[in-house]
């Protein structure tokens, strides 16, 4: 049984060598579709897991009597460039403009949000909200986004830490939109960078996710958000095995 960081070096790895030869059977290619597919998902894409696999694999979807949404299309690529970007910048600590950067990847093709006047690549500039509840208003996102990067920066990482982290960001949703899916490329993102089991949320659990989100909004609680973290990282680590 390999251990922890061997899975996390091969992962490096093979993320690197497979990318770079343009290899879509292995890990590389199977993250960035269970990635893309699930986080999508959980925002309301219509696309199936054989759809994403079909995008990512050719640039082409499956013929069918069904419509596609241009939208989905657009931020289904939008997010295999965010994963890329998020690989070419592991290196470099989490900041507000490597923030910045993911969310234009992901959006920067989305025709319905240039149409809309939404800004891609920097904060939100109309406010917005999570359902019945209000987020971060956009003179103030700025400022709070601050905060949140001061404290993670005195923080050790754990999963703890990046469940608070999270649930802040998302709290104060600070992009007009594609805040859940930059705040789980994030997530994604930090374990992989500090040595941790990555997590993928499933759209699966989507309703436990939305509910453990909703639990800190309410009450500043994480334990919802911490197991369900901690179960998501044994899903993605079992499927990794199968790689080695």
């Amino acid at each position: 049984m390999s251990s922890i960081k061997d899975l996390l070096d091969f992962l490096l790895e093979r993320f690197k060598i497979e990318r770079n030869r343009f290899d879509r059977s292995g890990v590389y290619a199977y993250t960035q579709r269970l990635l893309a597919y699930n986080s999508n998902k959980i925002e309301g894409s219509t696309l199936t897991e054989e759809q994403t696999a079909s995008l990512f694999d050719n640039g082409t979807l499956p013929k069918s009597d069904d419509y596609y949404r241009a939208k989905d299309v657009e931020e289904m690529n939008g997010h295999f460039l965010m994963f890329n970007k998020m690989l070419d910048t592991l290196n470099e600590p989490l900041s507000q403009e490597l923030i910045k950067q993911f969310h234009y990847e992901l959006k920067a093709g989305v025709f319905e949000d240039r149409a809309n006047g939404y800004v891609i690549g920097d904060y939100k500039q109309r406010p917005n909200m999570i359902g019945i509840y209000q987020t971060v208003r956009p003179e103030n996102v700025a400022q709070e986004m601050d905060l949140l990067m001061h404290w993670y920066g005195s923080c050790g990482i754990s999963i703890p830490v990046l469940a608070e982290f999270h649930a802040r960001y998302e709290s104060i949703h600070p992009f007009q939109d594609g805040n859940g899916r930059t705040g789980r490329l994030i997530l994604f993102r930090e374990c992989l960078r500090n040595g941790i089991v990555p997590v993928v949320v499933e759209d699966a659990n989507r309703n436990k996710y939305l509910e453990a989100l909703k639990e800190y909004r309410e009450e500043r609680h994480l334990d919802k958000l911490i197991v369900l973290f901690e179960n998501e990282q044994q899903f993605y680590l079992e499927k990794c095995r199968y790689f080695m």
